[in-house]
Formats: structure tokens, sequence, C-alpha cells
């Protein structure tokens, strides 16, 4: 307990455990939240099978001591327990943090009121424990625990290759958007009027069009007409070769990301200047 307290008064160390792992306890800490969490996922999944919708203490007294009743017991002290674990991270969290405007306004920071808060209040409106489940971004960490940082860094570069793609991919949805509306008009225009069709109306229309250019295929809307079905034909051949253009932008930002990387100097991660026979940024650590 002393050697507990001690932790707690050290704020330093106990940024180290809680945010950037580096100390001997992080490993056990993160593993230990990581298994919170997960216990978290099978108890929400739990409470819409055995339908527990009272989380009081009276409910608690008052169970039967059969299966379903034993059951409910232990979701309702774990999720007690886990509620109480997660308001203690969450406080120690703001309470080591140097800036704590930053974290609390942070992505993850967020997350863990989300996955907080409601979960406490959870016992007076049950409904909103369920959001506890956006504890689930935290099992990230599992990166950090196993130190598989090659794949935080390829990570990094997927979406930095999306974001240098975006403007291309908005103007591809754009013309995939007006593409749906035209086939689907056209369908409405061939189909329209024939006895027992399904084209009933223009947004009906559309709506084939979407699910036939996509090649899912319900199939709760099909074509009676012979040009209809020909015009099927040319939709489905047509999502096939339109579906891989969001990939192949991406891909090819990818690869001149990667090549950009060795022409000026600098790093894919932090973009900041790199020796020229560096083989790792000395800013962030990144395998250039």
């Amino acid at each position: 307990m002393k050697r507990l307290i001690s932790i707690i008064k050290d704020k330093e160390r106990l940024h180290r455990i809680l945010f950037e792992g580096t100390d001997p306890l992080s490993k056990p800490v993160d593993i230990t939240i990581m298994i919170a969490i997960a216990l978290c996922i099978v108890m929400a999944s739990l409470e819409s099978v055995v339908k527990v919708d009272d989380f009081s203490f009276q409910a608690l007294i008052h169970l039967e001591l059969n299966g379903a009743g034993i059951l409910k017991a232990a979701i309702i002290v774990l999720e007690y327990v886990l509620s109480i674990l997660f308001a203690i991270e969450y406080v120690l969290r703001i309470y080591c943090s140097p800036v704590k405007r930053e974290y609390v306004l942070s992505f993850f920071g967020i997350i863990d009121f989300m996955a907080t808060v409601p979960q406490l209040l959870s016992i007076f409106f049950p409904p909103l424990r369920y959001l506890a489940l956006m504890r689930t971004f935290r099992l990230f960490r599992i990166f950090r625990v196993l130190k598989l940082f090659s794949f935080i860094n390829e990570g990094y570069l997927l979406l930095e290759s999306i974001r240098k793609s975006l403007t291309k991919i908005l103007v591809y949805f754009m013309f995939v958007v007006v593409l749906v509306c035209i086939l689907g008009t056209i369908m409405y225009i061939v189909e329209s009027g024939t006895p027992g069709t399904m084209f009933t109306s223009i947004p009906t229309s559309i709506y084939w069009a979407i699910v036939t250019l996509t090649t899912v295929g319900y199939g709760d809307i099909t074509p009676v007409t012979a040009l209809g079905k020909f015009l099927s034909g040319i939709v489905m051949i047509l999502g096939y070769t339109i579906i891989a253009v969001p990939t192949g932008i991406v891909s090819a930002t990818m690869i001149d990301t990667t090549k950009k990387k060795g022409k000026d100097g600098r790093c894919p991660r932090c973009n900041e200047k790199t020796d020229l026979n560096a083989n790792y940024c000395k800013h962030c650590g990144e395998r250039l």
C-alpha cells in the first residue's frame, strides 16, 4: 500500500506508467486494463442475453439463486468493479497529465470520458452503460504492450497516404454519385410502364443502381424487360472496374510517399530533416 501511495504521489512516474509505457509497471497495467476492457465487451454481450435491466443493489439482493440469477449477480458485481476501475484510471490520467486540458480534449481523453462517466451514471440510467464499449478503442494499446511499433509506423504511412489522396477520392465519389443517378434514371425510363415492374420511382431506381454498381446485389429489385437486363449486365461489369479505383489511388500515393522520402531527405512520419545515410529518423525513430 505504501508503494502504491508513493507511485501515485510521483506524478512523473505515474505519467510514464499510464502514457509513455517506459516504466516496468507499464506493461502489467496495460494488460490489466485490456483484460478489463475485454470483460466489459463480454458483459455487454451477456447482458443482452440474460436481460439485465436493473443494476441497483436492491435488484442484486433479490436475485434468485439459480443459474441465471448467479450469472446476473456476477454481471452486476463486475459492472460496479469495472466502473470503479475505469473511473480511477481516468482520474489518475488527469492527475498526472502535465497539461490536463490537452489530455481531456484529446481523442483518447474524450473516449475515456464517454466510457467512464456514462458508465457510472448508468446506475441510474441503464441504457448509458453501452457507451462503455467505446473503451474498445483502448485495445490499440496492444501495439505498445507487444512492441509492435512497425505496425504503428505503417499505420502512419497509410493515414498520410489517405490524407493526400482525399481530394482525388472525393472527386471520384462525386463522379460515382452522378453516375448512379444517371443509371437509375435510365433504368426508370426503360422499366417504367412495364407490367410487374419494380422500378416504381427514380429514388427506387437509384437505390437499385447503387446496389448493383457496388456488386452487392440484394435481388429485391430486378428488371423485367430485355433492355433492362442488358443494362443491368453493363452496370455489374462497370461496378467491378469502378470499385477498385480508390484502392489504386491510395496505393499510388503510398508508393509516391515512400519514394519521396528518399528524395527530399525528410521523415515520412514526423516530416523532420534526417541525415542523408541514416536508417532511422533521429527525431521519432521511424525506419527510413
